[in-house]
């Protein structure tokens, strides 16, 4: 009896120690540790006022995209808050607020009528319950069966102010359970006014933010677009990874959507606990601020030089078809870019397709044969400074093919210089059948074409340029194998190619066969601070020797000093380059066939030729129609466009 009384003390005692000692260390010895877990099982975080995104400016920091404060109708859900008080809520706001009415879905009308009619019950027959008990039909089949027999007429029945609260109910009810809501931005005073007058529960008055462009226009495309209503469908899955809420304004396009991390900055962050007691984690902070490489009062001058010459080429003869031209100024040695446009013209004007320029890739022509050279030299295939008469090439069951003109006497060097398409025929010859002789197969093969394409793309044609915009396109390499096309290839006259890739390509001639990514971004700065500067991205080293590339470069000042691009320059800065003419199809009837044939132009250069400041892209698709038989005339646009920059760019020279 005495052990057993001992036993049940010894029980008691040890089980008030350990309590004791719980009591202790939740109290005193990890007090802390326990209040952070009880707050972290209590609280529910939720958004709060919304942080402005950082700006966009130009290198000299002038901006080029701003914010502008939006009054705006909140909802916060308050804990314990009824779906009754939010149909009641929806209803009331309804009264005050206007929305445009084809912005209400189908789905939204028939989910209000279910919360406003006992979820519908009425609805499902008893044996439907039934099945539904048996586990014959899910809860989402219920749910068709009831949205399936809510009729047309029920819906037409509702009321203006019943169609806006269903509308109102839908965006309560979004997302997150405990996010902040946006109802309505852009509300009117008397909007405003009425609403928070009031006090409707969860219902507030504040500000979003929206952008405005001082420049209007202008870049417009590569800045790109942000969410008004949240993070789209098609974006969820790129910020849920991230860890952003769905409610959040996020950048969905271009730079807008690239530099987004650093823009968008934090929101505030609020609390709820068990009791509904409301607190703020932390103050929303602003989005970093992104200076770009651009130039604004270069980019401005070239828009106008750019327009002023677009209008007289439509006015010329046969451009019927020209409706576009591409420009890029960039420093070639960093990537760079200092100006960029892209403008379309029509009947009412110019459109900005700026961003056409890695989403639209164009057959470029002659302006390739500083990379089909590359190909010569880097397979032994040329023999430098060693003349030969321009002339034609025929190859089996194809009509021949020449230069544009008869050349004379030429060599590596100055068939760059008067863009012989002989000279880069016989390369194309050589490399698939040494043996060639009039009228003779070439015999190419699959690895002939890799042979050419590998060194277009050391270069960046058909290759993606990295740079700092999202969903850049590579342009269309060809899939068919044939003695014809790989001739074609050699003259640019089968792949096509993206602006930017142009861009990149006679940056990389410029900066001894070294390919770097081009970049528009310049510095990221917040708070005063510089969180990130432009690096420059190497992509690969040049694939020739010095010696070749030297060769290739002087091939393209020959261009400029005597050759077809003498014309172009008008300033004394010595320049290199390339001219570019194409043979290019439009659908002129949009019946999916093209059907008229035209000539597109292009052009490249870069200058100083020592210290090569700037390199220059000019692109005119379809600027004329060709007409067999007759003088095909083209407004020499690419020509007066880059003397005019040139001039711009060199002042004082």
């Amino acid at each position: 009896m005495k052990f057993k009384s001992f036993f049940v003390f010894l029980v008691i005692t040890m089980f008030l120690s350990i309590s004791v000692y719980k009591i202790i260390d939740i109290c005193v010895i990890h007090h802390k540790d326990y209040v952070i877990e009880y707050k972290a099982l209590s609280q529910r975080k939720f958004t709060g006022q919304k942080a402005p995104r950082g700006r966009i400016l130009d290198v000299n920091g002038k901006v080029l995209v701003d914010n502008v404060g939006v009054k705006t109708i909140f909802y916060k859900k308050i804990q314990g808050i009824t779906t009754k008080e939010e149909i009641n809520i929806a209803l009331s706001l309804a009264k005050y607020l206007d929305f445009d009415l084809d912005r209400i879905t189908e789905s939204q009308l028939k989910t209000f009528y279910l919360v406003t009619h006992d979820d519908g019950k009425n609805l499902i027959t008893k044996e439907e319950y039934e099945l539904k008990k048996k586990r014959k039909l899910t809860n989402s089949e219920i749910e068709a069966i009831k949205f399936g027999r809510i009729s047309d007429d029920v819906i037409n029945s509702f009321s203006i102010e019943e169609k806006k609260a269903s509308y109102i109910f839908y965006l309560m009810n979004k997302d997150y359970s405990f996010d902040s809501k946006v109802l309505k931005k852009d509300v009117t005073d008397i909007e405003l006014a009425s609403v928070c007058s009031k006090n409707f529960k969860g219902i507030s008055c504040g500000m979003t933010w929206k952008r405005i462009y001082p420049y209007k226009d202008v870049l417009r495309s590569i800045f790109g677009s942000v969410s008004l209503d949240g993070v789209p469908k098609e974006l969820k899955r790129y910020y849920d990874k991230r860890g952003i809420s769905m409610n959040s304004s996020v950048g969905i396009s271009y730079l807008e959507l690239e530099y987004d991390s650093y823009l968008r900055g934090k929101d505030e962050v609020l609390s709820i606990d068990q009791m509904g007691n409301i607190s703020v984690e932390s103050s929303y902070q602003k989005g970093a601020d992104l200076y770009l490489s651009i130039d604004i009062d270069l980019q401005l001058k070239l828009v106008e030089i750019m327009k002023n010459e677009m209008i007289l080429a439509k006015k010329a003869a046969n451009s019927e078809y020209y409706d576009r031209s591409f420009v890029i100024i960039g420093h070639p040695l960093t990537g760079e870019v200092v100006a960029i446009c892209g403008l379309r013209i029509n009947k009412d004007g110019f459109v900005d397709i700026t961003s056409d320029v890695i989403n639209s890739s164009y057959t470029v022509g002659s302006i390739v044969k500083g990379a089909s050279m590359s190909v010569g030299y880097k397979e032994n295939l040329i023999d430098k400074g060693k003349k030969i008469k321009d002339g034609c090439i025929k190859v089996y069951m194809t009509p021949q093919k020449c230069s544009w003109k008869s050349l004379g006497l030429i060599d590596d060097i100055s068939a760059m210089a008067y863009s012989s398409n002989y000279y880069q025929f016989l390369i194309a010859a050589k490399l698939s059948n040494p043996q060639y002789k009039w009228n003779s197969k070439l015999n190419v093969n699959k690895n002939h074409f890799k042979i050419y394409r590998d060194v277009f793309a050391s270069y960046g044609l058909g290759n993606l340029t990295r740079i700092d915009l999202p969903n850049e396109k590579t342009g269309i390499i060809g899939s068919k194998v044939s003695d014809d096309l790989l001739l074609n290839l050699a003259i640019g006259q089968y792949d096509t190619y993206t602006p930017m890739q142009i861009f990149q390509y006679i940056n990389t001639l410029a900066n001894d066969g070294t390919r770097i990514s081009p970049s528009l971004m310049n510095k990221i700065v917040i708070n005063g601070q510089i969180i990130k500067r432009k690096e420059t991205n190497k992509l690969n080293d040049a694939i020739l020797k010095s010696e070749d590339i030297k060769s290739v470069q002087d091939g393209l000042k020959a261009v400029m000093k005597y050759g077809t691009g003498k014309n172009y320059n008008g300033t004394k800065v010595l320049a290199a380059g390339k001219t570019g003419t194409s043979e290019t199809f439009v659908d002129s009837d949009k019946d999916g066939i093209m059907d008229t044939t035209t000539i597109s132009t292009s052009f490249i250069s870069y200058a100083p030729v020592d210290t090569k400041e700037y390199s220059i892209v000019i692109l005119s698709p379809n600027i004329a129609k060709r007409k067999e038989g007759t003088k095909n005339y083209k407004y020499a646009l690419n020509l007066k466009l880059n003397r005019k920059i040139m001039e711009l760019l060199f002042e004082k020279a």
